[in-house]
């Protein structure tokens, strides 16, 4: 008899996550009980955790729900976000595997990033809308404000699944990049070519500032007024991680006075106030959370997720999703998916 899975994906579905391969792999690897469309109800939930030996979702388990899910070998989260709605004390404690879709978004990410980036170093929205309204400024003198990314000094804030695939993309570029990450040892960061460095270190000498880290207990508005200040003037900032990690009103304000560029795919709220004063600025892109979104990543979470549970069945380790680890997993504080 196969192992009985409970799927409560939502904010997914399965069409979403899965090809029609993947799904057909899926079925022949466990008997589903699906729920689609919001969180599965706590009472359908009860009656299947005894003989669930997988949980694909975002489902609350505490101690007492997990104490009675004796075969449980698994949970995977699809939203690509630890949520602080598991004992994850239990699942080390047990054996059972608590993995993630995160490193799935890193590429569709890192694409987004650069271009964004490219596009605030020549002034690229900036030209379009000029030209538009009748004002374009021809050949040298619109450059004024422009760079070239090759060669550039480069920050890097956080040095995750975003960070290690924007770093693949770089290398034509032939940036030097900083690295600000205070979870992760000087000299492992060394080993990638990259300068660990302070925070005030990485805003004060770079021409591109990419955020990049999760949110956490410990960097909830680490760039504000003063850190922000640091920041050159004429300099870009990329904020494609979490929107935590920044004192909105902070930037609003630093935007305001045209002392750096800026492109914002994340925000405090989603969706966003239609009255922020940040949507009147010019030297700002902004992007309603469309880096992750493609459908190339959402289907590679299918087939992470397949090829991980096959691992996990035959009694082997998982290879392709993220782990969620006790040193760590407590301290993240992002805010969950709603689409």
């Amino acid at each position: 008899m196969k192992p009985k899975a409970i799927v409560d994906p939502h904010p997914r579905t399965l069409e979403l996550l899965f090809n029609r391969e993947d799904l057909k792999r899926l079925k022949s690897l466990v008997t589903m009980t699906v729920w689609e469309g919001s969180r599965m109800p706590s009472d359908m939930a009860e009656k299947h955790l005894p003989e669930a030996s997988v949980i694909i979702g975002q489902t609350d388990l505490p101690r007492e729900r997990l104490e009675r899910a004796k075969k449980l070998k698994a949970i995977i989260n699809v939203e690509g976000n630890f949520q602080p709605n598991i004992d994850y004390e239990y699942c080390f404690e047990r054996g059972i595997h608590v993995l993630g879709v995160g490193g799935a978004f890193g590429q569709a990410v890192a694409e987004m990033a650069l271009g964004f980036a490219m596009a605030l170093a020549r002034g690229i929205p900036e030209g379009d809308r000029l030209f538009r309204e009748g004002k374009e400024v021809y050949g040298r003198f619109s450059n004024q404000a422009s760079f070239l990314i090759s060669g550039a000094e480069v920050g890097f804030i956080g040095f995750g699944n975003l960070g290690r695939a924007l770093l693949k993309l770089l290398p034509p570029f032939h940036c030097r990049i900083r690295v600000y990450d205070p979870w992760l040892p000087a000299r492992w960061l060394a080993e990638f070519g990259m300068v660990p460095s302070s925070l005030e270190e990485v805003l004060a000498s770079s021409q591109i500032v990419f955020i990049l880290a999760g949110a956490t207990e410990d960097n909830r508005g680490i760039l504000n007024k003063r850190t922000l200040n640091l920041m050159k003037k004429g300099a870009c900032l990329v904020l494609v991680s979490r929107a935590s990690l920044v004192n909105f009103e902070a930037l609003t304000d630093k935007l305001a006075k045209g002392d750096i560029r800026a492109a914002v795919d994340v925000f405090p709220e989603e969706p966003f106030a239609k009255d922020h004063p940040i949507r009147k600025l010019d030297n700002v892109i902004l992007s309603a959370h469309r880096a992750g979104g493609l459908s190339a990543a959402y289907r590679l979470m299918g087939e992470m997720i397949v090829d991980d549970l096959t691992q996990i069945l035959n009694g082997l380790p998982p290879l392709r999703l993220q782990g969620a680890e006790r040193e760590t997993v407590a301290r993240f504080r992002s805010m969950p998916v709603r689409k």
